[in-house]
């Protein structure tokens, strides 16, 4: 299959694995020099019994020290108290600097894994399998880790760089319809900031997509992972571009926390992309037309154009608590064309407010 390499200070750092099993992963792994060291897979409750047989079984062959320890699913649990319990287990099991922890699952697994590897004996070794299309060409690239504290998103966590990302591909085929949409969400986002052919590609291939075609998945999620290994490399601490993968997460993050995580993550960067898609437009940014075909694209991919139960004013107050807020500046992402975003500083709340009354849905018109 194939591969990418991400940089880090110019240097190669990583690499991203493109396979269709588990079957390259105990001979990387032993390459990268982890033969006989302890391995602790940190999984979730419901990956653990699809995959963690099958991946043990890869790692057995590189380590006779291989354990397996799930957390609870769900994105309430991604939280210090759960960190805490995986520090326990590798604490337990007398972990030290040259062990290796490896992420299996989605997002949440490999944020939290990632991070109690980067906090755990001030850092160890840790390598990302993700299993869902968000992991596979987002969350587990740039060394992004953390957990969320009380209400906020993601804010406690670290800058820490795996060793390797190895994707199976047809861990796809397990994921529920509306988990595989979640993660289209940002696909769709990576081709509006950053590559206009792209996101035209994504629409051609709309039904071979939907219907999960080997070739055109392996095809969307490699290139998606460049256009995110572009970003990372050029910017891997977020102090500039990279904060152009934020496009749609300002008020996604917010109506994410509004709705009680009732919603997925992918579900609500959709509706964040429509809503900062609206802003563009009324700023005279990208014509009315493109607003509305950005907006009507993502009906298709099953993701949601609007929202429910939801009071503008609530919203906005969540986004000012975000992390991703520069003083009491709202730092938004916004595009000047399809395929070209950048960051923008001056959108206000009544700007913020208008784009909200756009996705919300009140019935009756009242």
């Amino acid at each position: 299959m194939e591969s990418l390499v991400v940089n880090y200070g110019g240097k190669p750092c990583y690499e991203i694995m493109f396979e269709k099993d588990f079957g390259g992963l105990s001979d990387k792994v032993r390459e990268l020099g982890f033969e006989g060291r302890k391995i602790a897979i940190i999984t979730d409750s419901n990956v653990e019994k699809l995959y963690a047989k099958d991946v043990e079984g890869e790692l057995s062959k590189v380590s006779d020290k291989v354990l397996t320890y799930a957390i609870p699913a769900g994105e309430e649990n991604k939280n210090l108290k759960e960190i805490e319990k995986i520090y326990k287990v590798l604490i337990d099991s007398h972990f030290d600097r040259h062990d290796l922890v490896v992420a299996l699952g989605g997002g949440v697994v490999g944020d939290m894994a990632g991070f109690a590897s980067a906090t755990y004996l001030r850092g160890i070794d840790f390598i990302q399998i993700p299993t869902t299309l968000l992991a596979q060409t987002d969350s587990s690239i740039g060394g992004k880790t953390g957990v969320d504290f009380d209400e906020y998103k993601n804010m406690v966590g670290a800058f820490h760089m795996p060793r390797l990302v190895y994707m199976n591909i047809s861990t796809l085929n397990s994921l529920s319809g509306r988990q595989y949409a979640s993660g289209f969400a940002e696909v769709m986002k990576h081709g509006l900031i950053k590559d206009a052919s792209f996101y035209t590609w994504l629409i051609e291939n709309m039904y071979e997509i939907e219907d999960k075609d080997a070739d055109v998945v392996l095809e969307m999620v490699k290139r998606s992972c460049e256009i995110k290994k572009a970003v990372v490399e050029k910017d891997p601490t977020e102090k500039g571009d990279r904060a152009l993968l934020n496009f749609g997460h300002t008020l996604g993050h917010a109506i994410e926390k509004a709705k009680g995580f009732s919603l997925t993550h992918g579900e609500c960067v959709a509706l964040g992309c429509i809503a900062a898609a609206f802003i563009s437009w009324k700023k005279e940014l990208i014509a009315m037309e493109e607003y509305y075909e950005i907006r009507d694209m993502f009906v298709p991919f099953n993701l949601p154009i609007s929202v429910e139960d939801l009071e503008p004013s609530d919203v906005i107050k969540l986004t000012k608590s975000d992390k991703k807020a520069d003083g009491d500046k709202i730092k938004f992402i916004l595009l000047k064309k399809i395929g070209k975003a950048f960051i923008d500083t001056t959108v206000t709340e009544d700007e913020m407010d208008a784009a909200l009354k756009e996705i919300i849905y009140v019935e009756n018109g009242d």
